[in-house]
């Protein structure tokens, strides 16, 4: 892998002082790297207990403190600007208020909240104070979603007709402490991690939705809330979504399938950009972002197909346009946030709806 940086031309204001709470995947892989290569944050503050993750944070970001607790960073708060919660998801709704009243600004790890009724007042709560609040839905800047919604508003499938979308993992294993003991109440299980992000795709391509089937299973051993689960929306554009999430798949489906009246578009495969921070590489690398082209997806009708090469990843878009907002005058400024609270709200209020659907069926 390439580690040379891109030049990148000097902040024209100071710095962002941001702090990150979380030093787990979130904040390991998404969060720090790709606020430590953008000029125009500084990375102050990480917190973590774990002696091993405070260890690793310590080697990959000399520059920044570390603190045991989110409640350290708080304490912080007057020395910094931004806070990034890439904490457990029942921790999120209590340490966003506090963030926003303590006087900053918050990124908040999906599921933005356990309850839509939290994630509106949040959203109410950054508007009076005039923070800005926005949620990481980092999968809106995948290269295989850029694809498919490129492909969607070019209309050369015609009418849309149907989408279907899958997250499938083998992990059989729960491997995360919080994950092992968290019920729904506390935003445990697949449909509050990997769904998340499938609804939300599916209501930025095709708008409002209603849950029309759901089924939550929980197959393994110690899970206690749901690891299998399929879901139905019926958007109010006319367009059926299908989404699974499963992590005891021994057998991976189509990551995408859509349909349409003059063509279809099917892709396996998974966008490479986790898998190459993971592996040590750096968002400022030339080849951050760029996928294979065996995994190029398949577009057209059957006995005439060809392969559609796959758009390039871009979750550093997430903290740029983050960074435009915030120095443009903030919640005041016209420049749109990255993620507008309101469509992961209307995700939690999906959820809600397919948890009381299966709930009916069980």
């Amino acid at each position: 892998m390439s580690t040379e940086a891109t030049p990148s031309a000097a902040p024209s204001k100071p710095a962002i002082r941001t702090a990150v709470a979380g030093y787990g995947l979130s904040g390991r892989v998404f969060h720090t790297p790709l606020i430590a290569t953008n000029p125009a944050y500084s990375l102050d503050v990480i917190s973590t207990s774990d002696a091993g993750r405070q260890a690793e944070a310590a080697g990959s970001h000399p520059g920044a403190r570390l603190v045991d607790t989110p409640a350290d960073i708080l304490a912080l708060a007057g020395d910094l600007d931004l806070i990034v919660l890439g904490t457990p998801p029942a921790t999120h709704y209590p340490l966003a208020k506090a963030a926003l009243e303590a006087g900053l600004d918050v990124v908040v790890d999906k599921p933005f909240a356990v309850r839509s009724a939290e994630g509106r007042e949040l959203m109410d709560l950054a508007a009076r104070l005039g923070r800005v609040l926005t949620v990481f839905q980092n999968r809106r800047w995948d290269g295989d979603y850029l694809t498919v919604k490129g492909l969607v508003e070019s209309s050369i499938l015609g009418k849309v007709t149907r989408f279907e979308s899958r997250f499938e993992r083998w992990a059989p294993e729960v491997s995360k402490a919080w994950k092992a003991d968290a019920t729904a109440d506390d935003g445990g299980g697949v449909l509050f991690d990997l769904g998340t992000h499938l609804m939300d795709q599916s209501l930025q391509l095709f708008g409002p939705a209603t849950v029309t089937h759901a089924e939550l299973q929980a197959r393994r051993q110690g899970e206690k809330t749901d690891d299998d689960v399929f879901v139905a929306l019926q958007h109010d554009s006319g367009v059926v979504s299908h989404l699974w999430m499963n992590m005891l798949c021994p057998q991976q489906g189509p990551r995408y399938r859509l349909l349409g009246s003059e063509g279809g578009y099917t892709k396996h495969g998974i966008d490479p950009q986790e898998p190459y921070i993971v592996a040590g590489g750096s968002p400022l690398d030339a080849e951050y972002g760029i996928e294979d082209k065996d995994w190029a997806g398949l577009l057209g009708r059957d006995g005439h197909l060809d392969r559609l090469p796959t758009e390039r990843g871009a979750y550093p878009e997430f903290y740029r346009i983050l960074a435009d907002k915030i120095n443009d005058g903030g919640a005041a400024s016209p420049l749109p946030l990255p993620v507008d609270p309101a469509g992961p709200v209307e995700v939690l209020k999906l959820i809600e709806q397919a948890r009381e659907l299966a709930s009916a069926r069980a």
